[in-house]
């Protein structure tokens, strides 16, 4: 085995490992209806970079890292922004630490083939 392939295996169990790693139940739904529950990362931040000034202001910024195998594992392929808005778009859905539901849309994912794994940077999704 490669050093890609462990270090793709070692991402996996650590974006499903739960008890002992950072994991979250993250639920995924595909444009068609699809919806799987898998673990990974995921952040919900209020503080984001002004591109113009370089200073922090006020904003929102969430993002969820998933495993690409565990996606193809659950019969999805992989999240992406999906501009029309009259189309169905990818949604991602997760609680945060107090326990408050959000669901977001994937506006942009950035798959790491080499690594095994997608990031989706998302914005708040009201149906």
């Amino acid at each position: 085995m490669g050093l890609r392939e462990i270090a793709e295996a070692d991402l996996s169990v650590i974006l499903a490992d739960n008890l002992c790693g950072f994991s979250w139940p993250i639920t995924v739904t595909d444009p068609a209806g699809t919806s799987v529950s898998l673990g990974g990362f995921s952040d919900d931040i209020s503080q984001i970079i002004d591109p113009d000034t370089g200073q922090a202001v006020s904003g929102r910024l969430a993002s969820a890292a998933l495993s690409i195998s565990a996606l193809t594992a659950a019969g999805l392929g992989l999240p992406q922004g999906i501009a029309d808005s009259g189309s169905k778009p990818w949604l991602v859905a997760f609680d945060d630490i107090n326990g408050n539901p959000f669901t977001f849309k994937v506006s942009k994912s950035n798959p790491d083939r080499a690594l095994g794994v997608v990031i989706c940077l998302l914005e708040l999704y009201t149906a």
